[in-house]
């Protein structure tokens, strides 16, 4: 089978690898829709990669063993490689999971082996690409705001408007709150606004703390969602947020963000919490957001055949971009 790899001087490349084998309850899906997440940042480095990927949508084409997925059935393919076994698996967070089988297996491929129960069936109406969006395009902010309990009515400020935070945009419209989104790239803020943003602001405009108060009924944000990372974000959420709000830190950061116990949180009564995926429990929730939300495919602004992969990559590298998805078989509807 053919798989992605990055190669050194920032080139991205087709490689030929074995088709997996299966294990007792796994099955074989035949990857119709892999999106690109943050490879990008591998990729702009110049280093070299190998295993790339961590969400698909495709068909199955064998099952091991028992399992609730059949050949034929459209499928999402959920992250990593839980033991299924753990507390966490069993409640349906198993993105959580410590057990991790040992296993790294990239989505960016033709074929991936994968245990049947992280496979999750796909609606008769929603197309493949799109149902491709269940894992990190939807997957992230939906857990997050359901963390938060985020309930219509309230103001959600989103910080990072990279097809992460495009999705929270999604997220929170469909919930009925009043979206505020923060991002400096033009072209993700003009597709906020096109997704139902009330307004997006500039991180660098010096008043930007006191826009947010102002669109907030002079309070605050009642919700707060960062997808971006930045200590500059986390403290921007942090000082925006009304009292009793709740902060979600979605994006990814090794950085050490200043929080001052006594104004920031006991003062303030803020719920700070991370949030990486959703529950699988949530599986038939993610599913009606894309298929209700007028115009959900506008998250996907880029479908590149395998063919094209330097392309793929040099496009997600740009930021000029939401979600960008390959397509291991031509593209499909």
């Amino acid at each position: 089978m053919r798989q992605v790899r990055i190669a050194a001087g920032r080139r991205a490349e087709l490689v030929e690898r074995p088709t997996p084998g299966l294990r007792d309850g796994w099955a074989l899906v035949r990857i119709d829709a892999a999106p690109l997440c943050a490879e990008y940042k591998l990729f702009r480095s110049g280093r070299t990669g190998e295993s790339l990927g961590h969400e698909a949508a495709g068909t199955v084409v064998e099952c091991a063993g028992r399992t609730a997925v059949q050949p034929g059935d459209r499928v999402v393919v959920m992250p990593q490689y839980p033991c299924g076994t753990c507390d966490h698996c069993r409640s349906g967070e198993y993105i959580y999971c410590e057990d991790n089988l040992d296993d790294d297996a990239g989505t960016m491929a033709e074929y991936i082996a994968k245990p049947a129960w992280l496979l999750v069936p796909i609606p008769a109406d929603v197309p493949t690409h799109l149902g491709a969006l269940a894992c990190c395009g939807l997957g992230p902010s939906y857990g997050a705001l359901a963390r938060a309990s985020a309930s219509a009515g309230a103001t959600l400020l989103v910080t990072g408007l990279g097809p992460v935070g495009l999705g929270a945009v999604v997220n929170g419209v469909y919930r009925g709150l009043r979206v505020i989104g923060v991002d400096g790239n033009a072209y993700r803020a003009a597709l906020a606004r096109d997704l139902g943003a009330v307004a997006v602001l500039d991180p660098n405009d010096p008043d930007v703390l006191a826009q947010i108060r102002a669109l907030s009924g002079g309070r605050g944000p009642g919700v707060g969602v960062d997808c971006s990372g930045h200590v500059d974000a986390h403290r921007l959420q942090l000082d925006a947020a009304a009292r009793r709000a709740c902060v979600v830190l979605v994006g990814e950061s090794n950085e050490a963000t200043p929080i001052r116990v006594s104004p920031d949180l006991i003062r303030k009564g803020l719920t700070v919490m991370g949030s990486w995926h959703y529950s699988l429990t949530d599986v038939p929730n993610v599913m009606r957001v894309i298929g209700e939300f007028p115009g959900v495919e506008r998250l996907i602004t880029h479908r590149f055949p395998f063919d094209r992969v330097q392309e793929a990559f040099e496009v997600s590298e740009s930021q000029q971009c939401a979600k960008v998805i390959l397509h291991p078989f031509g593209e499909m509807t």
